[in-house]
Order: structure tokens, then sequence, then C-alpha cells
């Protein structure tokens, strides 16, 4: 069953730093302890992600600590991978914490790469956004657009179906692989759930079924969608999370205009989840790092790079959401008919995807 996580009531309840704080650390001895380790390793954090770059600013300001940042174009399944990795390592390359899609943080504890940690805002994040024992919690989510340089594509596709016509030859791309990104694989659901007419049981096969007739068709290009290749004209059109498109389109300046457009069918909300490495060399700071995202300034951070905060619904319940930032966001009829996955969904439809991409589409999706 899928949930509408657009609609939940979350109750405002009061914030006691009692609730976690590492069970029984006070802020303050948290903030000594994070100073002491001196530093906090990030992956896959790239600054125009979700208003990451102001995101990272704020802590390093707030707590005076350094960030060291690897990686930042990786994916959800390089994230874990770099965990895997560096399980004896307390050098710069092993990450302290992880920002991955929802199917990852289930896996992730499964597999002993994750610790339990409890923000003090921890009341305040809906149950099914969270694991009961603290392992992963959700962050943010937003929903699957089209980016769209009008400089090259004149007619805007509005739906999925759409981007099979010729007139989009060598135009769509998607904004990572497949085969280990989650923002990939969800695009690629997207496109199926529309395919099968939101039959969420069908729609990993009917998404593959679709890119396999995409690439048939000439249309899709096999690269990483990105802000400068859309630019360029190389990928005209990507397939990525509104929020993302949204930035890219701030950054751009109208050189060139970017439409974003959020699809007739197939609307797929994809909620991403902290996680601290079971293996973190900067625990401390993992767990300060935490604290500042589920603070109601972290929060309002990503409102900024638009994308909906995981405290949102108790944000705008107790009145601390800036008009401005409202009035920015894409109209809320956007996204009525967005569909949030459930886990189980999610992780059927990540297996299917990943392990069938090679052999359906057969195109190689290149960095």
């Amino acid at each position: 069953m899928t949930t509408n996580w657009m609609r939940l009531t979350v109750s405002a309840l009061a914030i006691c730093a009692s609730t976690s704080l590492a069970f029984s650390q006070s802020l303050d001895e948290l903030v000594a302890a994070a100073k002491k380790e001196g530093s906090l390793t990030t992956i896959a954090l790239p600054h125009d992600w979700c208003g990451y770059g102001d995101v990272i600013a704020g802590f390093k300001a707030k707590y005076g600590l350094e960030v060291n940042e690897l990686n930042p174009d990786a994916g959800s399944g390089d994230e874990i991978e770099a965990i895997k990795a560096n399980k004896g390592n307390t050098g710069p390359q092993a990450p302290d914490v992880i920002d991955v899609g929802l199917s990852f943080g289930p896996s992730a504890k499964a597999e002993g790469l994750i610790q339990p940690y409890k923000v003090s805002t921890w009341d305040t994040i809906p149950d099914s956004a969270k694991d009961a024992d603290g392992y992963w919690y959700g962050d943010y989510y937003g929903v699957m657009s089209f980016e769209v340089n009008t400089d090259i594509v004149k007619d805007v596709p509005k739906d999925w179906a759409d981007l099979l016509k010729p007139d989009y030859a060598n135009a769509v791309a998607l904004a990572g692989d497949p085969r280990s990104a989650n923002q990939a694989i969800q695009a690629v659901y997207a496109a199926g759930l529309s395919a099968a007419k939101g039959d969420a049981a069908k729609a990993a096969d009917e998404g593959l079924k679709f890119f396999a007739e995409l690439n048939k068709a000439g249309n899709f290009v096999p690269v990483t969608g990105k802000a400068a290749s859309l630019a360029q004209g190389a990928t005209p059109i990507v397939l990525r999370w509104d929020y993302n498109a949204l930035a890219d389109k701030d950054t751009l300046k109208g050189n060139p205009p970017v439409e974003v457009v959020i699809p007739a069918s197939g609307v797929v909300a994809g909620v991403y989840v902290q996680a601290i490495s079971a293996f973190a060399p900067h625990p401390n700071a993992a767990k300060l790092w935490m604290e500042y995202l589920y603070s109601d300034e972290g929060q309002l951070g990503w409102l900024k790079g638009y994308c909906h905060p995981i405290r949102f619904n108790d944000l705008a319940k107790n009145g601390k959401i800036p008009a401005d930032l409202l009035a920015k966001m894409p109209p809320a009829e956007a996204y009525a008919t967005a569909v949030f996955p459930s886990l189980a969904e999610q992780n059927a439809s990540k297996e299917i995807i990943a392990k069938q991409w090679d052999t359906v589409v057969g195109a190689s999706v290149a960095k």
C-alpha cells in the first residue's frame, strides 16, 4: 500500500533533549565531543542538491568543524560500497554519514553498516519515515520531473509517453546509473508506473520496457544528465527530482531557459534518508550533523533548496515556515497525485531495475 505523506498529520510535540542525544548525552556534551574529533566526513552531497551547499556552510559556521566532502556525484549504491570498503579505515576516505534513497536504509541496517541514533526532534518525524530503532530516518522528499532546455526543445513533453515521440531524438537522459543510483532507479519506476496505469506491482518491469523502447527509438542518451550537459544541449531533457531541476533553473539564470515539468501521470515522490556509518571515524560529529539537519534551521535549509523537509508538517503547524520560501515552491496541486512507494515496493523495484537494466535496456550510462 502506498502512502501520500503530503497528507500526513504530525502531532506537534515538545522537543526534549532527553528524547535522544545519544540516549544520554546533552547537546553541550555532544558539541564538545564533536569538536574534539574536529571534523566530519560526508559523501555524495553536491552543493546544488537540496540546498546542501548552504546547509554544509551553516553547520560549519555554527559548530566550527571541518567537513571533508567525498565524491559529491556518487549514488546511493556508491555510498553503501564506501562504508563496506572502509570498515577498518579511520582515514579521510571513510564516510561518517550517508544520505541515501529510502530502500537503502533498511538494507544497510540488515547488513550491519549503520548505527542507531535518535535526534532530539525525533518525535516530529513521521513514524512511517523512520526506523523505530533509530538506524535511519527520512530527511526530505521531492517528485520525479522533466528538466527541459526550452532553447532546444520547443514542444515540451507533458507526460512519460510523450518522450517516445520522434521529436525527442537524442534528447532524454537519466540523472544517474539505474544499476546503482536511486534517482535513476526511481525515474525508471515512475515511467513504468505511468505505463502500468498506477499498478505498482508492474511498474519496474514496465519501466524497463519503456526505457528499452526509448533506447531503441534513439531518444535515450546514455550519459548522466547534469546542468552542464543540459545547457550544452547534449541532454536537453533530464529526468530528475524536482528540487534538483529547480535549483538548476536558478543556477542557469535563463541561459538557457529551463522548464520544470511534473508529468501528468506516474508522479513518484522520493524520500531520502540519513544514517550514521557503523564504522564512523567521527561518531560524535556525525550525531551533531544529524542534530543540525533535523533542527528547524537545517530543515528550512532544505526547503530553500526546493526540497520538502520531512518535518514540513510540524514546521507549518507551528508557523515556522517563511512565506517567501513557500512562494518559491511549485503549487500544491502539482503534488496532488504524488505516490509514495512503500519500502516493500521500493525494494522489489530496485532489485528488478538494477539487475535487469543491462539485459532489458542494454545501455550503459556513462558518468
